[in-house]
C-alpha cells in the first residue's frame, strides 16, 4: 500500500503532463510581467501615489496585467482545444482501423470469416422477396498447395491476392466476398432472380480462373470448387447454410479442376452415408471385420496359375459386401489407410510364404502409402520376417497414382527395385500417363486396363490392345492384362496372346487364403517323365 500511492499519483501528474505545463508557462510569464511592470513603470504614477519604498502596482498596471493574463488563458484553451480535437480524431480513427481490421482479411483485404458469418445472418434474418434468393458459394481452390509446396509461400501469397481481385471483379457492388482462410472463399449474393442468376454467378466466378495466373516466378493454373447453397429454400440458419454449401463443394471437387455444384437432398443423404460408412470402417478395422482375398492370374496357353492378387474385403453387417473402390477412398481421408496397407501386406505375405517359389503376390500400392517415405523399409521388414523373398512379390501401381505424385513414385519404385520386389503400372492404357513416366520409372511390367479386355471381341479394341501390348513389349516391359472373365471365352485369350500377351489376371470370385493353395495345385503342370 505504501508504494502503490506515490505510483498512483505519478500516474495522475503523467496524464495532467500538459496541465501542469500551461500552469508552469502562465506563471512565468505572469511573474516576468509583473517585474517589467514594476521596474520600468509602465504606466506614469499619478501625483497621489503612494511612497516608492512601500510602491505596490498602481490599478492601471493591474488592469493591463489581468488583460494579458485573459488573453494568455484564452490561447492556452484554444491550444487544449485543438489538442482534444485531435486526440479525439486519432482515437476514432484508431477505432475505425481496429473494426476494419477485426472484419478484414490482413493478406487480400476482403472480408474476414467474422464479416462474412454476420453478414450471412443478417442475410438469412431478412427473407429475399417471392421467387427471389440469396446465393451461398463456397470456393476451394484446386492446385494452390502445389503453388506452396513448389515456389513457397511468398508466392502462394501473390496468388492469392490475384484471386481475390478476380473475385471482386466477377461479383456485383452488393455481393460480399470474403476469405475464410488458407485457400478457401466465400461469395454472399444476396437478392438473386432465382436459381438461374445464381448460376450467372458461378459462371462468372468459374471464367475468373480460366486464364493463369502470373506471380514473379511463373504462370500457374489454379482452379476452384464451388459449392452452392440458396437461402431460404435449402437452409434457415448460418450453420446448416454453410454445411449444405459445403456438401455441394464436395462433390464438384470431386469431378473437374473447375466446377460448381447446387446443394441437393440427395448430395446431403450421401454425406451422411460416408460419415456412417466411416463410423462402421473404423470399428471394423479395430475388431478385425476385414477380409483378403486372393484374386489368380494364369498362364494362357496352359491356364496354370501363377500369381495371386491380394484384394482387401468388407462384408458389412447391414450392407453387405461392400466393394474396395467404396470404402479405401475413406480409408485415405481419415488416415486409416496406413494401417490397413500394412495389415494387407502382413497377411498376404504370410499367406504367399505358403505357395511354391513360382508363383507371385500382386499387392496394390495405395496412394496413402506412395507417399510414406517409410514404406519400402517397413514392407522389406514385413517379407523378412514372413519369409517371403522380395523378387516373389509384385508391387502394383495406378495410373492415377503415378500422375498424381511422380517424384514420390519414382523415389519409391527405386527403394522397392533395390530391395529385390518388381513393379508393375496397373491400369495401362486409361491415358494418365506418358511414355516419359514409362520411360522414367525402370518398371518390369504393365497391365493392360480390364476395360480394354471386356471388349476385347470387338474389332477397333483388339487392335488397341496389339497396340498397347506392342508399346509395353518395345520398352522392354512384360506385358499382362487385367479382368479376364469366364464370359469372354477362349476367344478373348487367344486374341490376348496374339497380341503378344501371355499373362492374365482373372475376374470372378476370390478365394481364401486356404483355397489359393488348392486351386495351384489344380492347375499345376504335372512333372514330366
Amino acid at each position: 500500500m505504501s508504494t502503490s500511492r506515490p505510483r498512483r499519483i505519478l500516474r495522475r501528474l503523467v496524464r495532467r503532463r500538459i496541465c501542469l505545463r500551461d500552469a508552469g508557462i502562465i506563471a512565468v510569464v505572469m511573474v516576468v510581467a509583473g517585474y517589467v511592470a514594476v521596474a520600468f513603470d509602465l504606466f506614469e504614477a499619478s501625483e497621489h501615489a503612494a511612497d516608492t519604498a512601500t510602491a505596490m502596482l498602481e490599478l492601471d498596471e493591474a488592469l493591463a496585467l489581468g488583460v494579458l493574463l485573459a488573453l494568455i488563458m484564452l490561447g492556452v484553451a484554444l491550444r487544449q482545444y485543438r489538442e482534444q480535437s485531435r486526440e479525439i480524431a486519432r482515437r476514432r480513427a484508431a477505432e475505425t482501423e481496429a473494426r476494419r481490421l477485426a472484419y478484414q482479411d490482413p493478406l487480400t483485404g476482403l472480408a474476414n470469416r467474422r464479416r462474412f458469418e454476420e453478414r450471412l445472418a443478417a442475410a438469412i434474418a431478412a427473407p429475399p422477396a417471392a421467387g427471389a434468393t440469396h446465393g451461398l458459394f463456397l470456393l476451394d481452390l484446386n492446385g494452390f498447395k502445389q503453388v506452396n509446396d513448389v515456389y513457397g509461400h511468398g508466392t502462394g501469397d501473390e496468388v492469392l491476392m490475384v484471386v481475390a481481385n478476380r473475385l471482386m471483379g466477377a461479383v456485383r457492388d452488393s455481393d460480399l466476398v470474403a476469405r475464410l482462410g488458407g485457400d478457401e472463399f466465400a461469395v454472399l449474393a444476396p437478392h438473386l432472380m432465382g436459381p438461374e442468376a445464381a448460376t450467372s454467378v458461378a459462371l462468372r466466378l468459374t471464367r475468373a480462373f480460366a486464364d493463369p495466373i502470373a506471380s514473379g516466378r511463373g504462370r500457374h493454373d489454379v482452379g476452384t470448387g464451388i459449392g452452392i447453397a440458396l437461402l431460404p429454400q435449402d437452409a434457415d440458419d448460418p450453420v446448416e447454410a454453410l454445411r449444405r454449401a459445403d456438401v455441394a463443394l464436395y462433390r464438384a471437387k470431386t469431378e473437374r479442376r473447375t466446377a460448381f455444384r447446387f446443394f441437393e437432398s440427395q448430395m446431403d443423404d450421401a454425406v451422411r452415408q460416408r460419415e456412417a460408412l466411416e463410423t462402421d470402417l473404423r470399428a471394423a478395422v479395430a475388431k478385425g471385420g476385414l477380409d483378403l482375398l486372393y484374386q489368380p492370374s494364369i498362364e494362357l496357353d496352359t491356364g496354370r496359375v501363377t500369381g495371386f492378387e491380394a484384394v482387401i474385403s468388407w462384408r458389412h453387417p447391414v450392407h453387405g459386401d461392400i466393394p474396395p473402390e467404396r470404402f479405401l477412398p475413406i480409408a485415405e481421408d481419415t488416415g486409416l489407410i496406413h494401417g490397413l496397407g500394412r495389415w494387407m501386406l502382413v497377411e498376404a505375405a504370410r499367406t504367399a510364404a505358403g505357395w511354391p517359389a513360382d508363383v507371385l503376390l500382386s499387392v496394390d500400392l495405395l496412394p496413402g502409402q506412395v507417399k510414406d517415405p517409410a514404406f519400402a523399409a517397413d514392407a522389406q521388414g514385413i517379407l523378412a520376417e514372413a519369409g517371403l523373398p522380395a523378387s516373389r512379390v509384385e508391387f502394383d501401381i495406378a495410373e492415377s497414382t503415378l500422375v498424381g505424385d511422380p517424384d514420390a513414385v519414382r523415389a519409391l519404385v527405386g527403394d522397392l527395385r533395390a530391395a529385390g520386389a518388381r513393379v508393375a503400372l496397373a491400369n495401362f492404357g486409361t491415358g494418365y500417363s506418358s511414355l516419359y513416366h514409362l520411360r522414367d520409372l525402370e518398371l518390369d511390367r504393365v497391365k493392360i486396363d480390364r476395360s480394354f479386355i471386356q471388349r476385347i471381341d470387338e474389332a477397333e479394341t483388339a487392335r488397341l490392345v496389339q497396340a498397347l501390348a506392342g508399346l509395353g513389349g518395345g520398352l522392354g516391359l512384360d506385358v499382362g492384362a487385367e479382368g479376364l472373365g469366364a464370359e469372354t471365352g477362349a476367344a478373348a485369350a487367344d486374341r490376348l496372346m496374339a497380341s503378344g500377351i501371355r499373362n492374365a489376371s482373372t475376374r470372378g470370385r476370390s478365394v481364401t487364403a486356404a483355397e489359393s493353395l488348392g486351386m495351384i495345385g489344380a492347375t499345376a503342370t504335372p512333372p514330366t517323365a
